[in-house]
Order: structure tokens, then sequence, then C-alpha cells
């Protein structure tokens, strides 16, 4: 595929599958990552200038620069501070910059935008959600770090959580920020020949909307589960209204509501929304699998290695939970596989376990 000619921001589509070629539509766009730099230096200063090179250059591309620019960023912060939450903190607003991002510059060209300001509405509320939940359980006070980084740098040493700082914490996962938002320049891409919403788009961007609700409440269960149990720690009596018994108070972590069902149900709603924003693309660009999927494949991966970390750790502070794992689906419910779980059944669980907390 020859370099797209001077001029050509974005590629020429004849077919809404050419939209997700990679070899078409980013592939031939990579070497503007080499120039940019270049050329945001030498019009420092020049509004118009800076805003000529906004819209000149491939949206995707610019998004790219942006996340690979933010990598030594997070990494200076990081070391500096010796705290290696940095991505953590912006996990669920910089999403939304690059889904702004894409609506901005598809207006700042005259394209339709109809499909990416549904994503982008979507994605406001998503990231309120997200941030609103991070702010609450205190990840924005100074200091405030998520406690597996200690017990990584407990197994690795603090070289080796260095070296995984460089190639990881700081680097990879800034471009899985912009990685996952990927389908969104499909959907750009596509409304040169499809611009307006059809019955599929509306439905896929509906049930996201459907599973950020599933996440608020997963996320208030939660909330209110803690809080409920801090408040018995610390009088010994179960909190009047809080709908909680004392056996479930005592046994350490939720099991009612959504929690009955999934041991992460906040967790399951995530992935699945990354999952429609990838079938929206695909559905977009009449296709059952294209480059994209590797951004939500890459958000999946960090579920997929963070979890078991933290139930380890969960397990080895209440007994219980190892009943708890037997009987409830990580993600997705044990609807026909497992004994499924029950509260008596537990209640007795914890009985042979003397009562150990």
């Amino acid at each position: 595929m020859p370099p797209p000619t001077s001029g050509a921001v974005l590629p020429t589509v004849k077919s809404l599958q050419d939209c997700a070629d990679y070899h078409q539509v980013l592939e031939p766009y990579l070497p503007q990552l080499y120039t940019l730099p270049d050329r945001i230096f030498a019009t420092l200063g020049d509004v118009d200038g800076l805003k000529d090179i906004y819209t000149s250059t491939n949206p995707a591309i610019s998004g790219l620069a942006f996340a690979i620019a933010l990598m030594p960023v997070f990494l200076l912060v990081s070391e500096i501070n010796r705290n290696f939450s940095q991505v953590d903190r912006v996990w669920s607003i910089l999403p939304t910059v690059y889904h702004a991002h894409y609506a901005l510059w598809a207006r700042l060209n005259g394209m339709d935008t109809q499909k990416v300001d549904n994503v982008l509405a979507f994605s406001v509320v998503w990231s309120l959600r997200l941030t609103f939940n991070y702010w609450r359980k205190g990840g924005y006070e100074i200091g405030s770090e998520d406690y597996r980084w200690n017990i990584i740098k407990d197994k690795i040493g603090a070289f080796g959580l260095f070296i995984l700082n460089i190639i990881f914490i700081s680097s990879v996962q800034s471009v899985l920020l912009w990685a996952v938002t990927a389908p969104a320049y499909i959907l750009l891409l596509s409304t040169r020949l499809s611009p307006f919403m059809q019955t599929p788009d509306y439905i896929i961007s509906r049930a996201m909307i459907g599973l950020v609700i599933l996440e608020f409440f997963a996320d208030n269960q939660m909330w209110n589960y803690q809080q409920s149990k801090k408040q018995y720690q610390k009088t010994a009596q179960v909190p009047k209204g809080s709908g909680f018994t004392r056996t479930q108070l005592d046994r350490g972590f939720i099991t009612t509501g959504l929690w009955r069902f999934s041991r992460h149900p906040n967790f399951a709603a995530e992935q699945a929304i990354w999952l429609c924003l990838y079938a929206w693309g695909c559905v977009a660009s009449e296709t059952y699998f294209n480059w994209s999927v590797a951004g939500v494949t890459g958000y999946m991966l960090v579920f997929a290695g963070s979890t078991p970390l933290t139930e380890w750790i969960t397990s080895g502070k209440y007994p219980d939970y190892k009943v708890y794992q037997q009987r409830v689906g990580r993600f997705i419910p044990s609807l026909f596989f497992g004994k499924s779980w029950d509260e008596a059944e537990m209640e007795r669980s914890s009985k042979v376990n003397g009562g150990k907390r």
C-alpha cells in the first residue's frame, strides 16, 4: 500500500470494510508520528499554525502521539513520588479525552459526527461514574496508591518494579487507553459512507449505557458494604438500615446483590463495555474481526492479570472467600456449572472455620 498523497489526512475508503483495513487506515499514516514533534515545535506560539497541524494530522495518529508523549510524564512523576498509581488517576479520563478528540477533529474538518458524538456521550457518562467512584475511595488523595503495587514490589523488588514501570505501568497502559478507543476511529471513517445512526448503532450504544448503570449499582453495593463493615468494626453493632447481617459483615467481603451472582460484576461490565465498542466498530465496518481488537484484548488482559492477584490477597485475609470462589463465577455467573452460592452454606462454612476473620 503506497503512502497517502500529500494533504490526504484520511484514507480514501470505497466500502465500509475498507474503514477497518489496517493497511489502508492506519499503517500508511504511522510516519506522521516521526514528523509531528518537529512540526509542533516549529509552530509553538502560533495558534493558527497549531490548529492547522491538528486538523491536517490523521486523528488516530495524533491520539497515539499524545499517548506516547504521556509515557515519560507518567514515568518521571511515579519515580519521583515513588507512587505507581499515576496512570490509575487518569484511567477514567483519558478514553473520554480520546473520544472527544475524534469528535472535535471531525467537526473541525466538516464531517458528520452523529456516531462519534454518541460514542462521546457514552464515554462522558462512563468517565463520570468511574471518576466519582475512584474519588470517593480516596484515589485522588495525596499519597494514595493501589495497595497491589507494594505487594508486587515485595515479590520482584524495587529494581524489578522500576523495570515494570518502564515496560508496562507508565508505557503500555498509556498506549492501551488510546488503543481501546480505536473503534471510534473506525466509526469516524464509516460516517463518510454511512453518516447516520442505524438501528444496530442505537442498540449497541444504549447497551453500553446500560452496562455503565450496572457498574454504578455494583459500585454502590460494594461501597455500602464497606462503609457498613467499617462502622461495624468500630462499634461492634450492625448499622441500622444497612441491610446486612452480623454474619455477612463478619465475613469481610460482600456476597449480596449483584455480588451474589458474580465475584466482580463491575469488572465484568467494564470489559463488556469495551467489547461492545469493538463490536460497534465491527458492525459499522461490516467486518467480523479487525485490528482494533488489539485494544480491547489488551484491556481484558489487564483484568486477567490483576483480578487473580486481588483474589489471592482477599482469600489470604478471609478464609470463606475460597468457598465463595467455588460457588460464584469470577465474572460470568455460574448458572449452569458449579454448586452456586448459598447464604446458609456460607454461614455454616464460617462456623467450621471458627469465625476467623
